[in-house]
């Protein structure tokens, strides 16, 4: 007899997709080849993952809840190709994923943002991702210069990968329903990340100094954070961007030509963490 799906635990932020459409969406999108391997992040009760399995040559489930662990080790008995494992996503290692590995995952809307980071980190392995998010954060992936969702997250998303938004995701296809809606994403990896800027560190900080003080111009914003007045104009005039725009008027390539005019000086150390 097989057992009861475990029930969805508050804490760990769960909510289990029960729409079959929607899952036959993701997998579309998700254009999986008979030879490639998945890594889905928070299986939950299984929805998504044989669906998975069918498609893929392996399929790589990481899901920190023992219960449901215990349940999908029942339930996918039959899916010879399925690697569960048991463990927290934020530990995991992607660095031991196989090239070209194919992520699609509902992440855990409490963690979905570290957890991008965390597979934007490992892009060298990562082929492509389909992600289910929260609405906001899904909007701020795809954000363009000059709108109100474009901020840290839509630069350092877009620098690592081509991002576009696939389609919107009713509450009412979860259980229990969360009170946010969601979409579903796709996220091409680019490797070399684009912009050709070769410290990639000098990047991040010269970005989140920008968008630390929204309404300020650039130029007070990067001074604010500690920067040096002379070496921000230098900097800024190297680039040919004038000093009184602000952040999210900059496109991609200005952030990058940016961080290059940077080269040589003084590291930027900024201290906010705007995403």
């Amino acid at each position: 007899m097989t057992r009861q799906p475990p029930r969805p635990l508050k804490r760990l932020g769960q909510h289990f997709l029960v729409d079959p459409n929607i899952v036959r969406k993701i997998v579309a999108v998700a254009k999986i080849r008979p030879d490639e391997t998945v890594l889905e992040i928070g299986p939950g009760r299984g929805s998504l993952t044989r669906s998975l399995c069918a498609a893929a040559k392996t399929v790589i489930a990481v899901e920190v809840d023992q219960q449901l662990v215990a349940y999908l080790e029942e339930t996918f008995g039959d899916c010879r190709n399925l690697d569960l494992r048991a463990g927290d996503a934020l530990k995991f290692s992607y660095e031991s994923l196989p090239e070209g590995t194919v992520v699609v995952a509902n992440l855990p809307y409490n963690v979905s943002t570290p957890l991008l980071f965390k597979l934007l980190d490992a892009r060298e392995r990562i082929d492509r991702m389909v992600l289910m998010l929260q609405t906001e954060v899904a909007r701020r992936l795809v954000a363009r210069p000059a709108t109100a969702d474009y901020g840290v997250l839509s630069v350092l998303t877009q620098r690592a990968a081509e991002v576009a938004l696939a389609f919107q995701v009713s509450p009412s296809c979860f259980r229990p329903k969360p009170e946010v809606g969601s979409a579903v994403v796709s996220l091409v990896t680019r490797t070399p990340p684009s912009g050709g800027v070769a410290d990639e560190g000098r990047f991040v900080r010269i970005v989140r100094a920008a968008f630390a003080h929204r309404r300020k111009t650039l130029a007070n914003s990067l001074r604010d954070e500690g920067l040096p007045s002379d070496r921000v104009a230098l900097a800024l005039a190297e680039a040919g961007i004038e000093p009184g725009r602000r952040a999210e008027t900059l496109t991609l390539t200005e952030f990058a030509s940016l961080a290059k005019a940077w080269a040589g000086g003084e590291e930027p150390t900024a201290v906010a963490d705007e995403l």
